[in-house]
């Protein structure tokens, strides 16, 4: 359950996200056009472009180019690269130093809170988009249906799919973390309560 809605400005001059976008879906899409929107500039991290598994199975250079390809040519959106360190500390101050002040952080993250609240205003990212825009969906939903060959599409936006599919990565996925991932979605099934 989201906190009620703080008050926030309608812009501000930096603002910054981190997720992982793998791939990027319709709510992310909303969430990364509100952060370009509200900002003078606007730092969208990819957050383990370090990590290549079932849960980051695209590459950095991938995540980028489909971010960039939602954000249609804005012009005030800094893409940066923000790696898994392990260990919470190191990684805010790493955070931190990389992206210098800000007038807002959005996370949905309870842990990534946790770590830059005390540097940051930090707002959940929904708080940012207009109700007719928010789409509960996740990146975890998306890639067990690409696993499963069932429709991920329709959760994506159409630019999206076309350069997933017209550069193999459905199928890439597929082929190397498909089994593994419906793996751990039934094992996640067997393991609720009944």
């Amino acid at each position: 359950m989201l906190d009620p809605l703080p008050p926030l400005p309608d812009r501000v001059s930096r603002i910054a996200m981190i997720a992982r976008w793998k791939p990027v879906h319709l709510g992310h899409a909303a969430v990364l056009e509100a952060l370009a929107d509200r900002a003078d500039h606007a730092i969208v991290g990819i957050g383990s472009p370090n990590k290549y598994d079932a849960s980051n199975p695209f590459t950095a250079d991938e995540t980028a180019s489909m971010i960039r390809l939602v954000l249609d040519g804005r012009d005030n959106v800094e893409l940066v690269e923000v790696p898994d360190l392990g260990h919470g500390p190191r990684w805010r101050a790493m955070v931190v130093g990389m992206f210098g002040p800000l007038d807002l952080f959005a996370t949905a993250n309870g842990y990534v809170r946790s770590l830059l609240e005390h540097d940051y205003r930090v707002v959940h990212p929904v708080w940012l988009i207009a109700p007719e825009r928010r789409v509960a969906v996740n990146g975890t939903m998306v890639r067990r249906l690409m696993a499963r060959s069932e429709q991920w599409r329709d959760l994506v936006p159409p630019v999206i799919a076309g350069y997933l599919d017209a550069n193999g990565l459905v199928e890439r996925f597929r082929s190397e973390f498909g089994d593994e991932t419906k793996a751990l979605e039934d094992a996640e099934k067997k393991s609720e309560p009944t």
